[in-house]
């Protein structure tokens, strides 16, 4: 596929620029390059803006390139300038502390053995020793001040109250100069990232060709939006995390599950790896039977493979089905109880509260008399088992791990009731 992998990555939704399009095409087409992305920690988390990289850097190892993924130990205690405010800067303990959760979150999206092993590098290694005469002297003197200000991120910034420090107007610098090293060190030609690093890519090729005298090149991906126009994260201003901790798998599988139609295909060309037939295939599925929300299944599924694995997804698979009653409650491990749980309407109760107070409770029904004629019509159902008595009770045995029992209105108005001893 190295001929046409251009090709492939466009079609995908993978390539929003690149610098010497024929050039770069034929270097691909001749044999492997080397490749890089960076990923600064300046949270404890990579996030689906990361995940459009990684996705990448798996595509272009699968064609038989080279790839290294930098994490920012250096540049993440600086930090990329945002469009509109000063980063505060983390400490030198936390930033290493992050550094070392996203090396191990990337090293399950590459191959680190056989033939054509992956590489991870931490640009502290190069830039904790260097003094700042050498950064002068070195770096600073190929750079023009124009060129720089010229930058967007930093025009903007320029142009706001706040302004900018030297501190965020030099990461462009710091990052170019990540190039240059690896360029030196492994013969890199190609670094990718966002398209709100075109700025900060362009300052490592042209650190390159001026301090090298050499031809590299830089690919951005586009930043992935919703056809509705509003934010691609979990809400408005949220983003979708990798770490489990900050995002369940199942809540992450519901985020998936979720993609509207018009998203869905899209969303499968940038994030899993299905062939092009595969993706038609779903295509069609989407327009003939978008009741069956087979795209959205294949989408929530590959993608939660890829990032929490295969036991992590079906167990997110299984509570789907198992809160609705189509699969059983109980085989549900306590995380994944745990997860689900926490995106329903819940209270608190201890256990011998009555059915009736316990519907109330979560407000799934109006009040007491609303809830006894739901029991009289059979339409409540606890753990998934029908419960018509309004003079039930639920016992210790009905809160599963100990924690939770899943309380259902008819086919759809689930809610959940937690035993008061547990953190809800």
């Amino acid at each position: 596929m190295n001929g046409d992998i251009i090709d492939e990555l466009a079609w995908r939704g993978l390539i929003s620029q690149m610098t010497d399009e024929d050039a770069l095409r034929a270097r691909l087409a001749a044999g492997p390059i080397t490749v890089y992305a960076g990923f600064d920690p300046t949270a404890p988390s990579l996030h689906h803006g990361h995940l459009v990289q990684l996705v990448l850097l798996r595509h272009l190892q699968r064609a038989g390139h080279r790839v290294i993924a930098l994490v920012g130990g250096a540049t993440g205690l600086i930090g990329d300038p945002r469009p509109t405010t000063e980063r505060s800067l983390n400490t030198r303990e936390v930033v290493a502390q992050w550094t070392e959760r996203l090396a191990k979150q990337i090293s399950s999206f590459l191959d680190f053995e056989g033939d054509n092993p992956a590489r991870m590098v931490n640009n502290l290694d190069w830039t904790a020793e260097l003094t700042a005469i050498d950064f002068l002297r070195d770096i600073g003197k190929h750079y023009r001040l124009g060129t720089m200000l010229a930058k967007d991120i930093v025009a903007r910034r320029l142009a706001s109250d706040e302004g900018i420090s030297f501190t965020e107007f030099s990461y462009q610098i710091l990052q170019g100069m990540d190039f240059l090293e690896l360029h030196r060190r492994y013969g890199c030609e190609l670094q990718t990232g966002g398209s709100d690093q075109w700025g900060n890519l362009l300052s490592g090729v042209e650190l390159v060709r001026k301090a090298d005298q050499e031809r590299v090149f830089a690919l951005t991906t586009p930043l992935i939006t919703k056809a509705d126009g509003t934010k691609f994260g979990k809400t408005a201003g949220g983003a979708v995390w990798l770490d489990p901790s900050m995002m369940s798998p199942y809540a992450f599988y519901q985020f998936w599950i979720n993609a509207a139609d018009q998203d869905v295909i899209g969303w499968l060309k940038t994030f899993t790896f299905r062939t092009q037939d595969e993706i038609a295939e779903l295509e069609n599925a989407v327009t003939e039977r978008p009741f069956a929300r087979e795209a959205q299944r294949a989408l929530a599924g590959d993608v939660t493979t890829l990032v929490h694995g295969e036991q992590a997804t079906n167990q997110a698979i299984l509570a789907s089905q198992a809160l609705f009653g189509r699969a059983d409650l109980a085989e549900l491990d306590a995380a994944t109880l745990d997860a689900a749980v926490a995106e329903l309407p819940s209270a608190v109760i201890e256990p011998g509260t009555g059915i009736v107070d316990a519907l109330v409770s979560t407000e799934i029904v109006k009040g007491r008399n609303e809830a006894r004629r739901a029991l009289g019509d059979g339409g409540v159902y606890v753990n998934n088992v029908k419960v018509t008595d309004v003079e039930t009770v639920l016992e210790e045995t009905d809160f599963l791990h100990g924690r939770h029992a899943v309380i259902r209105r008819g086919k759809k108005s689930l809610a959940a009731v937690t035993k008061s001893e547990v953190d809800a």
